[in-house]
């Protein structure tokens, strides 16, 4: 059962694989936002992973993140996703990335309990 207050901590270096340039979500070598919001959701999956029914897994609705703060090629990233609200199969986890004790960036980000093999048939 998935309950409120449920979190999880996803770390990551900062390699050339994840810069702004590399994505290319920016021209700078830095973490791309995008990297750092796909850190959040690698978390808030985690959180929740070992407490869904057999066959399921969760997919991602919606996130909203600031991006406080550049972080370096060689820096190392974490993020921590906490259960806040579960409605049915909807989650909803608030998110924060960190550098040491740097703040990066914070949000909220939505997930839904899928079955697998039915979220895959539908693609066709």
């Amino acid at each position: 059962m998935i309950e409120i207050g449920l979190k999880h901590t996803s770390e990551l270096t900062v390699t050339d694989a994840v810069t702004a340039i590399k994505m290319g979500s920016g021209d700078m070598p830095v973490l791309a936002t995008p990297a750092m919001m796909a850190l959040m959701e690698n978390a808030a999956m985690l959180a929740v992973a070992d407490e869904l029914p057999e066959g399921c897994t969760t997919v991602g609705g919606h996130i909203e993140s600031s991006h406080l703060k550049p972080s370096k090629i060689g820096d190392k990233v974490s993020a921590t996703a906490q259960v806040t609200k579960v409605d049915g199969k909807k989650i909803e986890f608030k998110v924060a990335a960190y550098s040491g004790d740097a703040l990066l960036g914070e949000g909220t980000h939505l997930r839904f309990i899928v079955d697998r093999e039915r979220f895959i048939s539908k693609l066709g």
